[in-house]
């Protein structure tokens, strides 16, 4: 077991460890006795969240889906922080987000289901690139208000966030590539593809 006194081990199991807490469906039985994986979308994501408690308690759903967008944001965001201060390389920080990710989208307390990776994606990114994921997240508020379809918001959100990182960071510092970036898109539009099913046939919800 020589290898879980690697620091680098160490940090990537936690990253997918908290990375799968699944706040949503967490705060949701606590606060509104339902079960968001058995309602809605069935994902553990803050829109879901105020999808299925909503129909109980409209102000609950609100501030349940706060929490939940929250949680999931800083669960990533939390590891990187500690490896940071651990001095841990930029190579190892961008394999923690990766991982952060990762556990979000495939739990390993929900047999390896999960949410669809936005809420902890922004978490992550922003912490390692605050001024791609700002571009971006104007984006996504932009998209948000005005189509009111909150997985074209995210996807298009996501998009704007690959383009801008080419523009801003043709090479990425320390690590130059792009792949940490790419890897969570690919989980993120994989996890998104009933979404874009829905989006092909006009049948995706809109956020009221």
């Amino acid at each position: 077991m020589e290898f879980l006194s690697n620091p680098n081990i160490i940090f990537y199991l936690a990253a997918y460890l908290v990375g799968g807490i699944p706040f949503g469906l967490i705060l949701a039985r606590l606060f509104a006795g339902v079960d968001v994986k058995s309602a809605g979308s069935q994902s553990i994501g803050a829109t879901n969240v105020l999808r299925v408690v909503k129909e109980r308690d409209p102000k609950l759903a609100k501030k349940l889906a706060v929490a939940t967008l929250a949680l999931d944001a800083l669960k990533g965001v939390a590891v990187l922080a500690v490896a940071k201060l651990a001095g841990m390389p930029d190579a190892t920080l961008w394999a923690i987000a990766v991982l952060a990710v990762a556990g979000h989208c495939f739990s390993p307390y929900l047999m390896f289901e999960g949410g669809k990776g936005v809420a902890t994606g922004v978490g992550v990114l922003a912490f390692m690139m605050p001024d791609v994921t700002a571009i971006a997240l104007v984006v996504w508020f932009v998209l948000g208000k005005t189509l009111k379809i909150s997985s074209l918001a995210s996807l298009g959100a996501l998009a704007t966030f690959i383009v801008a990182s080419y523009v801003l960071y043709p090479d990425v510092p320390h690590i130059h590539s792009h792949a940490p970036i790419w890897i969570i898109a690919i989980i993120v539009v994989y996890k998104h593809i009933p979404n874009i099913v829905r989006l092909i046939r006009g049948e995706e919800a809109r956020v009221a």
